[in-house]
């Protein structure tokens, strides 16, 4: 008797054990880990975007130093630099809150502003021949020239991955896993500046004119 009641509980789970057997590899098959995926390829692209804005805010102190031997008086637009570094390194989206437009906003904006003052300090370095001619200044500009391009690339690439996460929550088959299994994911925020206003800035303080 007691050899069949420890039995019983087995015959009785049989089914749902062959039911997961069966299910299961339908539900990969049909694209069950699609929007986990896609999920992690664009956090995984975002973390990439955070890297290189980092790389150019590293960059700036040793611009503003090199820049301020040689054009000390130019204390507005040096300042101003440093004020859109620290604003810029201030305000940051993590992987985490990538559902939050108005965050992704606000770091979008800070970094352009960045971008615009740093503008105005190539403009101004036009009117130094020696800074121009500086070797750490010259090993500056390739290094921000450099990053500007991976800026851009990494933009791209996430734009890229949120579309297609944005896309499995909406689209079939994998809409139904989101109905069902993945109520909680939310589309992700995305850049909001157009695509041909996506090619990074110029970066020549005259060099390449021969001086």
């Amino acid at each position: 008797m007691l050899a069949q009641r420890l039995a019983r509980p087995s015959l009785r789970t049989l089914p749902a054990f062959l039911m997961m057997a069966i299910v299961l590899p339908l539900l990969a098959g049909c694209g069950y880990n699609t929007i986990p995926t896609a999920e992690e390829n664009a956090k995984a692209a975002w973390s990439e975007v955070l890297n290189q804005y980092q790389r150019r805010a590293d960059l700036i102190p040793n611009l503003v130093e090199t820049v301020k031997g040689y054009a000390s008086h130019e204390k507005d637009t040096l300042d101003a630099v440093v004020e859109a570094r620290a604003k810029a390194t201030q305000i940051t989206v993590t992987p985490e809150t990538l559902k939050d437009p108005e965050a992704l906003k606000k770091f979008q904006d800070a970094q352009a502003g960045l971008t615009s003052a740093l503008s105005r300090l190539i403009a101004v370095s036009e009117a130094y021949p020696d800074l121009k001619a500086n070797q750490n200044f010259l090993a500056l500009q390739a290094q921000l020239e450099g990053t500007e391009n991976r800026i851009a690339v990494a933009r791209r690439d996430y734009i890229q991955a949120v579309r297609d996460y944005n896309l499995t929550l909406k689209t079939f088959p994998s809409v139904l896993w989101a109905t069902f299994w993945f109520r909680s994911n939310e589309p992700f925020a995305n850049f909001t500046v157009d695509e041909d206003k996506m090619q990074p800035p110029k970066v020549d303080f005259g060099t390449k004119q021969g001086g």
